[in-house]
């Protein structure tokens, strides 16, 4: 969809925010933007799956597309830079890398660390959204929720594209989903038949800055007894034992 985009992103000023212009559709309170997230790493080893970008990605990714176009790059080449910029930015980052060595994915990729996932080893990773395209609820980021699968707006456009996604992605790629939403929407698709149960890790917490001592007790840096009220130890212990008995039968 670049190429229908692209006179507005060259023309666009992103300094207010996303444009008008790069609005795909809407119903109800959501709407739903362009952002240059359509890239597909088709060789990817492991699949990293969000809600949906939020607009703070959304133009990083338009500014790297916008640059591209400034310098005469291809859209081909434009469009894997502009993903890479913008995917999982910042300290979700390096909340993953914990979590990914902590469990032992590392091992399984058979890199050093899973920090190579976002620079030498990039092309071991896929990163999608269970929305492709940035989508607002009420001019703001859409977090999630049960809203995903209930939303025939919302689930139309999940299913069409993360089965893109997943149709040209490996049948050994294994996916890892964050959030309650991504949960509900991979379990739709594993009873379709579109992904096998143990293709997908359930069970890690999200990424984001705010889960940081959920993220803590997952990586065991933070004692049961140091938890906040807001952090259920029985449950994590649960989600923590799953997804390392599901990494340990994945195959080396």
């Amino acid at each position: 969809m670049l190429h229908t985009y692209r006179s507005n992103i060259e023309q666009a000023d992103f300094a207010n925010g996303l444009p008008d212009t790069l609005k795909i559709s809407e119903s109800g309170q959501f709407t739903t933007i362009y952002a240059p997230f359509e890239y597909i790493n088709t060789k990817a080893r492991v699949v990293l799956c969000g809600i949906t970008p939020g607009q703070s990605q959304a133009l990083i990714a338009l500014k790297a597309a916008q640059s591209g176009f400034q310098q005469g790059l291809p859209i081909a080449d434009i469009l894997p830079i502009a993903k890479g910029a913008a995917s999982f930015a910042g300290q979700m980052r390096n909340n993953m890398i914990k979590m990914f060595d902590f469990v032992g994915l590392d091992r399984y990729l058979g890199i050093e660390s899973c920090s190579a996932l976002f620079s030498e080893q990039s092309h071991l990773a896929h990163y999608m959204s269970a929305l492709r395209y940035p989508v607002l609820k009420g001019g703001k980021d859409f977090s999630g929720g049960p809203d995903i699968v209930r939303n025939a707006y919302l689930w139309e456009q999940c299913q069409r594209m993360m089965s893109e996604d997943i149709t040209q992605l490996p049948n050994s790629a294994v996916y890892i989903p964050f959030g309650k939403g991504v949960d509900e929407a991979f379990k739709r698709l594993i009873a379709k038949g579109q992904l096998r149960q143990e293709q997908v890790l359930f069970g890690f917490p999200h990424p984001s800055g705010a889960n940081a001592e959920r993220i803590a007790y997952f990586c065991q840096t933070k004692s049961k007894e140091a938890l906040s009220k807001t952090t259920n130890a029985c449950t994590w212990d649960a989600r923590r034992t799953n997804v390392l008995s599901q990494v340990a039968r994945l195959p080396i």
